[in-house]
């Protein structure tokens, strides 16, 4: 007896999801600094490989553990082996309760700034009024202040748009959405990209991000956060395309899912990125600087140089409130993902109201978002951010090797991911699977900690480094093992597939 699941109404749906959730505000402001910084052009060779040898197997693997084993993360491994139940529990609760609750707050930002751009509020000193005007940011985490009200406004804004979505279900909320907010979002972007191409020095921007420097790539730091760019860009470790692929039909083309979501991921950070550096491009040449004067990372990328290039280009009020539009709608097709990775897990447990579970995490998710949108919450969202991405993520993606590789049979996946696919895994998969991507993941992994040994991250106190971070990582590890720990509904659905159909 198999109990009854929801499904994509098509194909279609489940790969614009799959997207949905891997393409966000990573694609739109990291890759392209990455590739800037690591060579260029010369980047694409380390970012492929790192794509062909670990983002697709991976993926691959995910989508098989969710599809053959008809759950999400700590169903599909307790499926597995009983013991393997806490790698699903942990993951979907530190990103629901972790990086899902800074995600919103950066979100509201850029609905805040896609207000803001209509009249260019941010005047002459776009860093000054981010960092002092909007945010309020205190000389450390530890002097929270108190909430920024219209931040907290504009993340309410966000958490109810997650409710309303993920209320509906997979195929009338989370489908129907991605059918919209996907081509929305692509639309949007070749719209920036052509406009601002037009503008002068736009061509010198573009050629600061694409020109190869092929001694770049010799490092083997580069190599390092081309593999660490894939694993974070494609949602790996988060839970979330294990529970998207249990809810595909027996017979769904999984190799040619995933190669499809992780081609439409990529290609959109590189594009996205043409649009990037050609108004950095502009913003050097109305400055008369080099482009390495006006070139920052992440939300120094979005929240103050491209206001500050925004304040000089014709029609930039426009152009601002189409970008930040965008960063929304990239955001919020990320945020649903990692809601419905958690709340499918808890109503596989416990069998509960969709509309209970939803409302309820909904709730305590935008309670939880409050300390992100004090005065302090940038420093909050930077440290646990750090550590959930370089430890948390990291570590179940090992797990999720040792689960689907040992623990399982690595060749029944493979003939199971051969069986209903047009493209066939070949047996180097069982390898990678086996042995390449942990390795490469341990690595990433040593590195980190051997950065961490060395000097506290960021500079933070560590203090506010173990209070913040260190604690944040160890609740929901007790979190995640209480979820285990609690009797699943009807034991039934610890039966494999081939049980119940015996």
């Amino acid at each position: 007896m198999a109990a009854s699941r929801d499904q994509w109404n098509s194909q279609i749906g489940f790969l614009l999801a799959a997207v949905g959730s891997a393409v966000g505000l990573g694609n739109i402001w990291r890759f392209s600094y990455m590739a800037y910084e690591h060579g260029g052009g010369a980047f694409l060779i380390p970012y492929v490989v790192a794509l062909l040898t670990c983002g697709i197997p991976l993926l691959v693997l995910e989508f098989a553990l969710g599809h053959e084993r008809t759950g999400s993360a700590p169903l599909a491994f307790a499926k597995v082996d009983r013991r393997a139940e806490f790698f699903g529990w942990w993951p979907v609760t530190f990103v629901m309760f972790g990086i899902v609750l800074y995600y919103c707050v950066i979100i509201a930002w850029c609905l805040n700034y896609c207000i803001y751009s209509f009249s260019l509020a941010w005047g002459s000193n776009p860093d000054a009024f981010f960092f002092k005007q909007f945010l309020k940011l205190p000389k450390g985490p530890m002097e929270i202040g108190g909430i920024n009200l219209n931040i907290l406004l504009s993340t309410g804004t966000i958490w109810f748009l997650n409710w309303l979505i993920v209320l509906r279900g997979v195929g009338k909320g989370i489908e129907m959405a991605n059918k919209i907010f996907m081509p929305l979002l692509f639309f949007l972007t070749i719209f920036l990209v052509f406009w601002a191409l037009t503008l002068d020095g736009s061509v010198d921007g573009v050629i600061a991000y694409l020109r190869p420097d092929f001694s770049k790539i010799s490092k083997i730091g580069v190599w390092i956060d081309a593999y660490s760019q894939i694993f974070f860009s494609l949602s790996l470790g988060f839970g979330i395309m294990i529970a998207y692929a249990s809810y595909l039909p027996r017979k769904a083309n999984i190799t040619s899912n995933a190669i499809m979501t992780s081609i439409m991921d990529s290609l959109f950070a590189i594009v996205a990125g043409l649009g990037v550096f050609a108004v950095l491009g502009f913003m050097a040449h109305a400055k008369g600087v080099p482009i390495s004067k006006v070139v920052s990372e992440s939300i120094g990328l979005a929240f103050v140089a491209y206001p500050q290039a925004l304040s000089i280009m014709p029609g930039g009020n426009y152009f601002g409130v189409i970008f930040f539009l965008s960063l929304v709608v990239a955001g919020l097709s990320s945020s649903i993902s990692i809601l419905e990775a958690f709340t499918s897990a808890v109503i596989d447990k416990f069998n509960v109201n969709r509309t209970f579970v939803v409302s309820a995490v909904c709730i305590l998710g935008f309670m939880g978002s409050a300390i992100f949108t004090t005065h302090s919450g940038l420093y909050w969202l930077d440290i646990v951010d750090h550590f959930i991405t370089h430890y948390g993520l990291v570590v179940v993606g090992i797990a999720e090797c040792i689960i689907g590789a040992w623990l399982f049979d690595v060749e029944k996946l493979r003939k199971h991911v051969n069986g209903i696919s047009t493209i066939k895994m070949p047996k180097i998969w069982n390898v990678i699977i086996r042995f390449f991507v942990p390795a490469i993941l341990l690595v990433i992994l040593a590195g980190d900690l051997v950065s961490e040994l060395k000097a506290p991250y960021g500079n933070y106190p560590w203090f506010s480094i173990a209070v913040i971070g260190l604690n944040w990582m160890g609740l929901t590890v007790i979190a995640a093992a209480i979820f285990t720990k609690l009797p699943w509904h009807y034991e039934y659905m610890l039966y494999t597939p081939e049980e119940d159909e015996e």
